[in-house]
């Protein structure tokens, strides 16, 4: 069976907007046409309509980057779960001084659904909403997979003894595995009719220990379940 998109123009413009999401820095049309492999023209006819739809933004410099109308579409999704996440999230980044973030299962992905930086703190590693890597790396991605069953074809078998390490003490850690020097411990958060998600924070270095981090973590993840299956 063919694994083609049924609309090749929009498949291509789906992959501009996760491009964009993705990059560090905006973009110039050369570098958006050579991370799709296409033609210049190509990548310039596709992120013209994506302008004309306020989904990409064009600076003083030409380059490119996700627009407003993205952060509205995204403030859409699951916005009931954003909505009781975020106080919980805010708490956690500013008694901790770390970025604290919702990720959800997407496909075989871990998604950054909503973040927060710490208010007060020297620096903090930035972790944006609609970032996303292989849910088998990474702490949030490991709680994640702690959710479904062992034999879920997501849970690798190099992993499921870690996993099952995961679901005994009820939370994961992860050292460089998704960003060089950055660290994540990361708690489950299992929801009634929803994908599995998890709460997590990144950070470089901290006088806190995983465990104690884990437990402050637990008790928001707890009170969000609170007001959402209650």
């Amino acid at each position: 069976m063919s694994t083609a998109p049924a609309s090749q123009t929009l498949s291509r413009g789906v992959r501009i907007l996760e491009v964009l999401a993705d990059a560090r820095s905006p973009l110039s049309i050369d570098e958006v046409a050579a991370r799709l492999e296409v033609h210049r023209s190509i990548a310039y006819r596709l992120v013209r309509t994506l302008e004309d739809h306020r989904l990409i933004a064009r600076d003083s410099s030409g380059l490119l980057a996700l627009g407003p109308r993205m952060a509205a579409l995204a403030a859409g999704v699951a916005s009931d779960l954003q909505s009781e996440a975020l106080p919980e999230l805010t708490a956690v980044a500013n008694e901790l001084g770390m970025t604290c973030f919702l990720a959800v299962l997407d496909g075989e992905e871990c998604i950054t659904l909503v973040s927060v930086e710490p208010r007060h703190t020297v620096a903090s590693v930035a972790q944006r909403p609609g970032a996303r890597h292989p849910a088998t790396v990474g702490a949030p991605g490991k709680a994640i997979l702690a959710q479904l069953s062992d034999t879920d074809a997501l849970v690798p078998d190099p992993l499921r003894d870690e996993v099952a390490r995961i679901r005994e003490r009820g939370f994961a850690t992860s050292h460089d595995e998704v960003i060089p020097t950055v660290q994540s411990v990361a708690v489950p958060l299992p929801l009634r009719g929803r994908r599995p998600a998890a709460i997590a924070v990144v950070h470089v270095a901290t006088a806190h220990a995983d465990a104690d981090i884990a437990a402050r973590l637990i008790r928001s993840a707890e009170s969000i379940r609170a007001s959402l299956d209650g």
